[in-house]
């Protein structure tokens, strides 16, 4: 079973996330556990500080080191040999995450997600407790919890057992660097459009080149940086 933990001011965040979907039935399922720690409990003084103003000026404020590495530490142990688990902070300058990562981390037994918020976390907390710096694009949110509910779904998804279909993840986007193409349910048509014949045949082998090939013009329009020098033409 892989155990994900999640460092966080705001712990109530993960409640119905965990709860959804199909995260949630693999919880049930005990294939995964996921639990969401308050930040707020490792901190030593009356107002439970976790913030405080940066060095060298600036705007905004930076999470303090103290609560995060002694948090990190009782979920995980000390950095290096030995430790109990895997520690991932969330944060934009990160190693940028994707699937070949996902399905590496779902490998692991125990993960520890770090949240940071406002201006970000006193570097001593990546220096001191940190594996790994993780960012899920390049832009800037408001704290570290949706992304590491993107990486909590990710990774989840190469769990054994999680899907119904193992095959699943194995066509879907990335997974053979290209996109999926596109998908159809009924009805047969729909304001005009129809579900495009060759999905309709019951022809296997035709439905797996249409596929194939309408994946490969998607590609090429939308993400050509995926495609070697061939296959972008």
């Amino acid at each position: 079973m892989l155990r994900i933990e999640v460092i966080t001011i705001f712990p109530e965040l993960f409640e119905a996330f965990r709860r959804t979907g199909v995260l949630g039935g693999a919880i049930e399922r005990g294939l995964l556990s996921l639990t969401a720690h308050d930040l707020r409990r490792f901190t030593k003084d009356r107002h439970r500080t976790v913030d405080d103003i940066p060095y060298g000026g600036g705007p905004g404020m930076v999470m303090k080191p103290e609560p995060f590495v002694e948090a990190i530490e009782a979920l995980a142990g000390p950095k290096g040999p030995g430790r109990r688990a895997r520690v991932l902070l969330m944060t934009p300058q990160g190693r940028p995450f994707d699937g070949a990562r996902a399905r590496a981390l779902a490998r692991e037994e125990h993960l520890v997600l770090v949240c940071g918020r406002y201006e970000g976390v006193d570097q001593r907390v990546s220096e001191l407790a940190v594996d790994e710096e993780i960012s899920i694009g390049d832009y800037v949110l408001s704290g570290g919890e949706v992304a590491a509910m993107a990486v909590v779904e990710a990774v989840s998804r190469f769990v054994p057992g999680v899907l119904g279909n193992p095959d699943s993840t194995l066509r879907e986007s990335f997974e053979s660097d290209r996109l999926e193409g596109p998908h159809y349910t009924r009805p047969v048509e729909y304001r005009g459009l129809s579900v495009p014949e060759v999905l309709r045949s019951g022809d296997h082998a035709r439905i797996a080149r249409w596929r194939s090939e309408r994946g490969l013009e998607r590609t090429r329009s939308r993400r050509p940086d995926l495609l070697t020098e061939g296959e972008e033409r």
